[in-house]
């Protein structure tokens, strides 16, 4: 249970009107027996349901059609959650257990093939943004920025993160999701994609699960908007025909299961929101925005969303990127073991999404966080030049090549 200093979040469960009286009691105990077990889990984070707001039949998110007068407060409780500390859970019925189960058995089978086939579709020319990008080459921002460190180190011992010593380990794939601009500045940000040979349903199955997971996102970002208090659509519309990337990262635990590895070096994300389906081995931690240290475990059946800098960009830091790391435990440990008696993959993989800001669009601060004393620290830019900066810190962008 949360202790003392942890601050408790309502339930906010709105029942479709279409229920009968005894299905909307069914649907009340099983949003509140979900709810129990994330308050198992993770007590500093809650969790929104999008049910309500999801079209049975077409599967289309639309806050427009739902005519309840606790619509606001669930809008409004998004965006503290997202300000206050920087992730969140949700449970969109779009995205099932059964989709990612069968991504993640793909992206085992991908992982484990031999280094020198996975290199074949590695894009260092186009700061491997598309296709695989080997281990042991991004280098954590942590590790790239002496100052942010230096603050992680200032942290209570039992909230710091494990200092990276180098490159992380992971290795990634990035798949473009959705529609790409037709002219842009940044071709190396939007360019086609890279099938691997001998995976038949990769396409298929890359794009079904991809655009689930930013369904998801979108809906998010939309109820966020009109909780902080702008036009529905002011993040969705930056967020049209951005280079969205569906990034599977791969850990190898068969080769590096170690106690106090370190896959990936306590850093943030640099796109908008970042989502992740649940891993079958543990190991993500989290830092709230009051600095405490969370272990992440999702139940099955919900996403966790957590903020990235172009958010902290529009929202003039009202937002802050998540920082976070991924890191072998005793718990990773025991997931192993339990792996190695099933005679399943060693593979930790992550269903990972980033969500981002069109290439070709201008981040500022939006609407009234234009007027925050802190905005002068978020000038406007192309956000494809920002990306691009970002990847030559951790060592993506090998030219240093700026727009």
């Amino acid at each position: 249970m949360c202790g003392q200093n942890c601050k408790a979040f309502p339930i906010i469960i709105i029942i479709p009107k279409y229920l009968t009286y005894s299905s909307q009691r069914h649907y009340i105990l099983d949003v509140l027996y979900t709810q129990r077990l994330i308050n198992q889990a993770m007590d500093h984070i809650p969790v929104i349901d999008l049910t309500p707001y999801v079209e049975a039949a077409s599967g289309e998110f639309c806050l427009d059609r739902v005519q309840n007068p606790e619509l606001e407060k669930v809008c409004l409780e998004v965006s503290r959650i997202l300000a206050e500390t920087g992730a969140l859970l949700v449970k969109d019925p779009r995205c099932s257990a059964e989709d990612d189960d069968r991504f993640i058995s793909m992206m085992e089978k991908y992982f484990e093939m031999p280094d020198e086939f996975k290199l074949l579709q590695a894009r260092p020319h186009q700061h491997y943004q598309n296709g695989s990008t080997p281990g042991g080459l991004e280098v954590p921002r942590s590790l790239a920025v002496p100052d942010m460190l230096e603050k992680a180190r200032e942290l209570p011992k039992e909230h710091q993160p494990l200092i990276p010593t180098g490159a992380d380990l992971k290795w990634r794939y990035m798949w473009r999701i959705g529609p790409r601009p037709s002219v842009t500045r940044f071709q190396d940000l939007n360019s086609d994609h890279i099938i691997p040979e001998g995976f038949p349903d990769w396409e298929e199955t890359m794009n079904s699960w991809g655009y689930k997971l930013l369904s998801a996102v979108e809906a998010v970002a939309e109820m966020a908007a009109v909780g902080f208090g702008l036009p529905k659509d002011a993040f969705t519309n930056l967020m049209k025909n951005g280079p969205h990337l569906l990034s599977p990262t791969g850990g190898d635990l068969g080769s590096h299961g170690k106690e106090g590895t370190v896959f990936a070096g306590y850093h943030y994300d640099l796109n908008f929101l970042t989502i992740h389906y649940r891993s079958k081995f543990p190991g993500l931690y989290i830092w709230l925005r009051n600095g405490e240290k969370v272990e992440v475990k999702v139940p099955e059946g919900c996403l966790l969303i957590q903020t990235g800098k172009q958010l902290e960009w529009v929202t003039a830091g009202e937002c802050m990127a998540g920082l976070h790391e991924v890191v072998v435990t005793k718990r990773t440990i025991e997931a192993i073991k339990e792996a190695e008696k099933a005679n399943r993959s060693l593979w930790r993989i992550s269903s990972t999404l980033f969500s981002a800001v069109a290439s070709d669009a201008v981040m500022k601060p939006l609407g009234h966080f234009a007027k925050s004393p802190l905005a002068h620290e978020y000038p406007p830019v192309h956000a494809g030049e920002y990306y691009e900066k970002e990847l030559v810190v951790i060592k993506l962008n090998e030219n240093g090549k700026e727009h």
